[in-house]
C-alpha cells in the first residue's frame, strides 16, 4: 500500500470516530476505505473492529469525564448485546450482506421519519434520569442490535441510540455514552471470531484506530457541550445519508 494511504486512514479514522461517537454509521466510511486499500470485504469487516474497539475506550472516557455515562443500567444491557454480537459475527464470516444492506436502508428511512416526527422524545427521553429495572423489551432489542453489530457494525450506533431513547428512555446525550459502553463490551467478542477466521489486518486496523480515537474524544466533548438538540440534527443528517448510501450499494451489487 502506498504511504499516502496511511495519512488517508488517519483522516478517515478521525471522521469515523467523530461520527460514531455523536451518532453512528462511521463504518460506512471505513469499510469502503479498507476495501479500496485491497482487503476482501470479510477481512475489511473484521479489521474495522480493531478501530471500533480503540474508539470506544476513548469515547467512554470522554462521557464519563463529564458525568454523562450511566454505567449501572448500561451494564445490565451488556449480556444480550454480547450474545447477539457473537451470533452475528459467526454468521458474518460466510454470509453475503447485500440483502442486509437493502433491508437496513429501508429501516433507516423509517427511522428518519420517527426522529423528525417525535423531536421531544429524542431531546428529553422519558424524563427519567436513570431508567428503572431492565425490561424484556430491552433484552430483545439489544440482542437483535448486538446481532447486527456482530454481523456488519455499520449503522449499529444509530439502532443503539434509537433503542436507548425510545425503549430505555435516555436523552440523546446520555444514550450516546451507554451506546459506546455496549459497543466496547461486545466488540472484543466479535473481533475474536474474525481473528479465529484469520480475517483481521492488524496494521491497518491499528492505524485506522488512531484516527478513530482522536475523533471519538472530540465527538464526546461536542455531544456533551452542544447538547441533545445538536446531536439530533447530526443524527438526522447521518441517518439520511446512510440510508441513501446503503440503498445505492445494495442496488449496485444486484
Amino acid at each position: 500500500m502506498d504511504y499516502w494511504m496511511y495519512g488517508l486512514f488517519l483522516v478517515a479514522g478521525f471522521f469515523c470516530g467523530l461520527i460514531n461517537t455523536i451518532a453512528g454509521s462511521g463504518s460506512l466510511i471505513s469499510l469502503p476505505l479498507l476495501i479500496f486499500a485491497g482487503l476482501p470485504a470479510n477481512v475489511a469487516n473484521g479489521t474495522n473492529r480493531v478501530a471500533i474497539l480503540m474508539q470506544s475506550v476513548i469515547g467512554i472516557a470522554g462521557f464519563a469525564k463529564h458525568g454523562r455515562l450511566d454505567f449501572r443500567h448500561g451494564a445490565w444491557l451488556v449480556l444480550p448485546s454480547v450474545v447477539g454480537a457473537v451470533v452475528g459475527a459467526q454468521v458474518a464470516v460466510d454470509l453475503d450482506e447485500r440483502l442486509m444492506r437493502l433491508s437496513l436502508a429501508v429501516i433507516m428511512f423509517l427511522m428518519l421519519g420517527l426522529i423528525l416526527a417525535r423531536p421531544k422524545r429524542w431531546l428529553r427521553g422519558s424524563g427519567v434520569e436513570t431508567p428503572p429495572k431492565v425490561t424484556w423489551k430491552e433484552v430483545v432489542s439489544f440482542f437483535a442490535i448486538g446481532f447486527y453489530g456482530g454481523f456488519i457494525q455499520a449503522g449499529v450506533g444509530i439502532f443503539l441510540l434509537a433503542s436507548l431513547v425510545l425503549v430505555s428512555g435516555y436523552d440523546l446525550v446520555k444514550a450516546n455514552g451507554v451506546k459506546l459502553m455496549l459497543v466496547l463490551a461486545y466488540t472484543p467478542f466479535a473481533l475474536a471470531v474474525f481473528v479465529a477466521a484469520d480475517q483481521v489486518d492488524w496494521l491497518l486496523g491499528l492505524w485506522l484506530g488512531v484516527g478513530n480515537m482522536v475523533g471519538a474524544w472530540v465527538g464526546a466533548r461536542m455531544a456533551v457541550q452542544k447538547g441533545a438538540g445538536f446531536v439530533r440534527w447530526v443524527l438526522v443528517g447521518v441517518v439520511a445519508i446512510s440510508a441513501l448510501k446503503l440503498m445505492y450499494d445494495a442496488m449496485v451489487t444486484f
